[in-house]
């Protein structure tokens, strides 16, 4: 058997512990499947942690789970002890242990050089156990004091310790995501809310759009195979590389970025697959006469979404979106006061937030900050591109195309530092293309605050009336 594995391995260009991951995270799939049928909410539940749990020992070995129970430990003490600072708590103690983590395994290192451990499972979980014990802080506030979001996710009542179990290792979906809520795992094992049985017939079938989410995987898996040879880390560091020119060199770094997305690609249409077909990703109705099911709570990635952007801002809504959530719910969302608008304060906190939770590496904090000022400098372009008024609408293109252009420049710029992780390769990279970069959204912002347009017409009617 351990031959089979490392000629498996070999045949696909991975490791074997890579190999198993692989194995399990693609197993996750008939096990949320069998979940279905699974009698009674606590069979349910009981079936949820120890599937979990079991492909966790078989992908990362015994010590894996006893790195899961510390944040879900944790989490749980906080809100039967401390219930009106479980969140906070939660918040600190869980992203103290994942700090931790980080500095002992240092995993980037294992994962560039094709290893794995539970580092990244963990960052999964870590998000689920603070959104829960936030949920469960949210419960004792008045309905007033809280946003439409926090009102749908709040949790009145604690939930029991199997119930929680299940819901932080459901089948496997701590592996790769997505984050999801209590309350919606809970009325989804209990068939309450969207999955209740109701005048729109019986539970709707999820295998044609698990169909469509394991077609996605399939090429985003070969296309990402067909390009790692010819576009990968060793070839940014490469001597081909140093003797090329200023275009060429961006032209590679565009491209190993664009190869690097789909790697993630795939692992996120398997995770959405799973979830799909356990009947979890159902997410609503369509407003259509017959009403179709939607299947949006697991999606993770839109590919077209996020190769297509016509903004920087549009990114977090197409790139791990359940992540992006989750950091605009818990983090940005929190940090605005009342009867405040959020700033650029509220925006580098979170995308350092998340910099941190991705781990302590100089490449991922840099891409992070670097994700801000890109945000950043596309909003200015969006402000000048709205100014435009209607009878320059040739002008008002150009503006969008810019945009878009400058949104995959700086985003595969950036992602440089993300894929090599260590200060000296990034700022090198960096410094091979001139700091374009960093120079351009830099200058965006600068010129944003000399160069306010008026708002729009529309807009000061509006406000008229």
């Amino acid at each position: 058997m351990p031959f089979e594995m490392e000629s498996m391995a070999a045949a696909i260009g991975v490791s074997v512990p890579v190999l198993r991951f692989l194995l399990c995270f693609v197993v996750t799939i008939p096990v949320s499947f069998i979940h279905r049928f699974v009698p009674s909410s606590f069979g349910k539940h009981l079936y949820a942690a120890i599937t979990g749990a079991f492909l966790s020992y078989l992908s990362f070995g015994f010590s894996s789970n006893l790195h899961f129970l510390v944040p879900m430990l944790l989490g749980y003490l906080s809100m039967v002890l401390f219930r009106p600072r479980c969140g906070i708590l939660t918040f600190l103690f869980g992203f103290g242990y994942l700090i931790g983590c980080h500095v002992y395994y240092m995993s980037g290192d294992a994962w560039k050089e094709g290893g794995i451990d539970a580092t990244g499972a963990l960052m999964v979980l870590t998000l689920k156990v603070i959104s829960c014990a936030m949920n469960y802080n949210d419960g004792l506030l008045k309905e007033e004091e809280l946003r439409e979001v926090q009102k749908k996710n709040r949790l009145i009542k604690l939930p029991s310790f199997i119930e929680y179990v299940g819901y932080c290792l459901c089948c496997g979906s701590h592996f790769a995501g997505p984050v999801y809520e209590m309350k919606d795992y809970l009325e989804w094992t209990e068939r309450k809310g969207i999955w209740a049985p109701s005048e729109k017939g019986p539970s709707p079938s999820p295998f044609g759009a698990t169909i469509r989410a394991l077609f996605q995987a399939a090429v985003c898996m070969a296309l990402y195979l067909y390009l790692v040879p010819q576009y990968n880390i060793p070839g940014l560091n490469g001597p081909a590389y140093k003797g090329w020119g200023f275009w060429k060199r961006l032209g590679y770094q565009y491209m190993s970025g664009f190869t690097a997305r789909w790697k993630y690609y795939f692992i996120w249409s398997i995770s959405e697959a799973a979830i799909i077909v356990s009947g979890l990703g159902l997410s609503g109705w369509t407003e259509t006469s017959p009403p179709r099911p939607q299947w949006d709570r697991a999606k993770n990635v839109d590919v077209l979404g996020v190769e297509f952007a016509k903004s920087a801002v549009q990114l977090p809504l197409v790139w791990n979106i359940q992540v992006s959530t989750w950091l605009r719910h818990y983090v940005y969302d929190r940090l605005v006061q009342k009867g405040k608008k959020p700033g650029f304060f509220q925006l580098l906190a979170t995308q350092t937030t998340s910099a941190v939770w991705h781990g302590l590496y100089p490449g991922y904090i840099i891409f992070f900050v670097q994700s801000a000022l890109m945000i950043a400098g596309s909003r200015v372009l969006y402000r000048w591109q709205q100014a435009i008024p209607p009878n320059m609408a040739l002008v008002k293109k150009l503006l969008v195309f810019i945009n878009a252009a400058y949104t995959i420049l700086v985003l595969n710029y950036s992602a440089v530092g993300f894929m090599v992780l260590s200060l000296q390769e990034t700022l090198a990279l960096y410094g091979s293309v001139y700091y374009i970069g960093t120079i351009v959204p830099i200058a965006l912002i600068l010129l944003g605050n000399i160069i306010k347009p008026a708002k729009p017409a529309r807009s000061k009617a509006r406000k008229e009336q």
